[in-house]
């Protein structure tokens, strides 16, 4: 039931037509999270096929595919190249990538992903990795947060927030999920409140794990 639940694979029926599995083929998951999509890969490979799945999030190991045609590769997938080669792997018939956060992340209040409950800011991918959301919080400057929520939130009201962040941190450091929504509301249009605080979390989200820099890498070696 756990892994039912850990995240709806989206456009699965369209996701396999576009992939057009080859039986015997070999394919990447790079966001394997709950392994919905790798495992109707996986019904449609026979004994020669092949499916590797990467994710960075430890919580995804647990629901690895007990089967000899899978190998599940915990890292980033903008190491691609490097790991296939590994497992001497030099060319692939297909990859699938499903970007972005999956349920399992947003219903856990201690990963600080989601506005809708109270927790750390931390918003790490990776647990493993060294700054969190409330690093970035604390020590990017006006003008680097004011960045990050204008290109990756696109939040009109960019400037004004960093400021009122930088402003606010100074009088007392911003560590949870709560402290930050009190400094960030007041900026944030009442009638587009659930919309545009996904938007400021989804910003230090994508600063926090690099998922602009680690998007280009893996599309280059997707090639």
């Amino acid at each position: 039931m756990e892994q039912e639940v850990y995240h709806i694979p989206a456009l699965l029926d369209e996701t396999l037509q576009g992939l057009d599995i080859k039986p015997d083929g070999i394919y990447v998951d790079v966001t394997f999270g709950g392994g919905g999509h790798s495992r109707a890969i996986i019904q449609r490979l026979n004994g020669d096929g092949r499916l590797y799945g990467f994710d960075q999030d430890a919580d995804a190991m647990n629901n690895a595919i007990d089967d000899s045609r899978f190998t599940f590769v915990y890292s980033n997938f903008r190491f691609l190249r490097n790991f296939l080669r590994y497992y001497g792997v030099e060319s692939v018939d297909g990859i699938l990538g499903d970007l972005g956060v999956s349920f399992h992340h947003f219903d856990d209040p201690e990963r600080g992903f989601s506005f809708r409950w109270d927790g750390p800011l931390d918003m790490r991918m990776n647990r493993n990795a060294t700054r969190t959301a409330a690093w970035y919080v604390a020590n990017y400057t006006e003008q680097e947060l004011a960045d990050a929520f204008y290109l990756y939130g696109e939040l009109k009201t960019a400037r004004r927030i960093a400021a009122a962040i930088v402003k606010a941190r100074q009088e007392s450091p911003i560590t949870n999920v709560e402290q930050l929504l009190a400094v960030v509301k007041p900026f944030i249009n009442p009638r587009k409140e659930k919309k545009e605080l996904a938007q400021v979390f989804q910003a230090l989200r994508i600063v926090v794990n690099g998922e602009i820099e680690a998007l280009s890498d893996f599309l280059q070696q997707a090639l």
